[in-house]
């Protein structure tokens, strides 16, 4: 792998010396010396197979005069109008062939090396350019590692003697009491009722349950047939459209609005509002619980929504980030990172990663942009 660091030194250096050669005759001169050489090539390329040998002689004394008037046109002071001067004296004779067309081509290299100058600027730019993002794509990525490492260091600096279960047993007894509760709320409420519920919870931004698509929600909503289970609306989702006219006025209706949500339907659980392990910083989960026991209050029984409120609580425990770093250490460490952290590995990689950081940090500030 290229070092970002010095392929944007190098590319800097390719791109001052362009732009020195193009300050060395200035871009007007070098766009002239451009349009003249293009205006010499058209010329060439169209006389060639009919000016020379004992072609056309019209054609032979139109190319001589255009290219005398080329040359004639161009300035005293452009750059490289010695080589038109010269190629045009290659053009002074009774009859060209081909070789003297070759050696036109030839003398007017240093002008199309001079016209090229302008293009070749703009490459060594865009790799000066190009450079420059991948050492910033660099310091990005050694930000993200940073990060990595750190916390690695947070989950080594962790007491795996710490009682964990302190925590994960509120927990648990939470996430059990409301994934029964919502079983039961699915089960029992009417598909009306599940509805209204999750277009209810769109106004609490931490307890992200996958809205109802418009077409089912509004059907539901609409028809008698919200008034029925869940359960029961898939089943009655796959009969027969003939089976299914003796329950609904519209089968079709119906089959359009829920059979093709019917993996919407069975998806649907107390997910969004299971704490889960490890569980997430006392503070986040705090304001997390905030709302989610306002959304359990709606179908949960009382002594479910306790234990949510019991676990809020806990959050208040000054050891609450304690024992969840230690619960994170115990899930997440590999034994290859314990050997790590025990080594001083990830303490070296730290370092070598922040001075790196620094390193290109400061590169990146002192190569302008272009």
């Amino acid at each position: 792998m290229s070092d970002p660091l010095a392929d944007l030194q190098n590319t800097d250096e390719l791109c001052r010396e362009a732009e020195a050669a193009v300050a060395e005759h200035g871009k007007p001169h070098i766009e002239a010396v451009a349009d003249a050489h293009d205006r010499a090539t058209r010329l060439l390329n169209r006389y060639e197979g009919k000016a020379t040998g004992t072609g056309d002689f019209k054609s032979f004394v139109e190319f001589q005069g255009q290219f005398a008037d080329l040359v004639e046109s161009l300035p005293d002071d452009v750059p490289a109008r010695e080589s038109f001067e010269r190629a045009e004296d290659v053009t002074d004779k009774r009859r060209l062939s081909e070789s003297d067309f070759d050696r036109i081509r030839t003398i007017l290299q240093p002008a199309r090396e001079t016209a090229s100058l302008l293009e070749e600027r703009r490459e060594a730019t865009e790799r000066y350019r190009d450079a420059r993002h991948a050492v910033a794509t660099r310091i990005t990525e050694l930000e993200e590692r940073i990060d990595d490492l750190d916390r690695l260091q947070e989950l080594g600096d962790a007491d795996l003697d710490a009682p964990t279960d302190e925590l994960r047993e509120p927990i648990e007894t939470a996430d059990e009491a409301i994934s029964s509760a919502f079983r039961a709320f699915k089960h029992d409420s009417t598909a009306r009722e599940l509805v209204r519920f999750l277009t209810a919870t769109e106004q609490y931004p931490l307890i992200e349950f996958d809205a109802p698509p418009d077409e089912l929600r509004t059907y539901l909503l609409e028809n008698d047939v919200g008034e029925k289970s869940v359960p029961k609306l898939l089943e009655l989702a796959r009969y027969s459209r003939s089976k299914l006219g003796h329950y609904v006025d519209n089968p079709v209706e119906l089959k359009r609005a829920v059979a093709t949500n019917e993996t919407y339907l069975d998806r649907l659980d107390a997910e969004p509002l299971l704490i889960g392990w490890p569980p997430a910083p006392a503070n986040e989960l705090r304001w997390w619980c905030e709302e989610a026991i306002r959304i359990a209050d709606r179908f949960a029984p009382p002594e479910a929504v306790a234990r949510l409120r019991d676990v809020q609580q806990l959050t208040y425990d000054d050891r609450f980030d304690a024992l969840r770093t230690a619960a994170q250490a115990r899930a997440e460490l590999t034994d290859e990172e314990h050997d790590r952290l025990a080594r001083g590995a990830v303490e070296d990689e730290l370092q070598q990663a922040r001075e790196r950081k620094a390193e290109l940090s400061d590169a990146l500030s002192s190569y302008p942009e272009r």
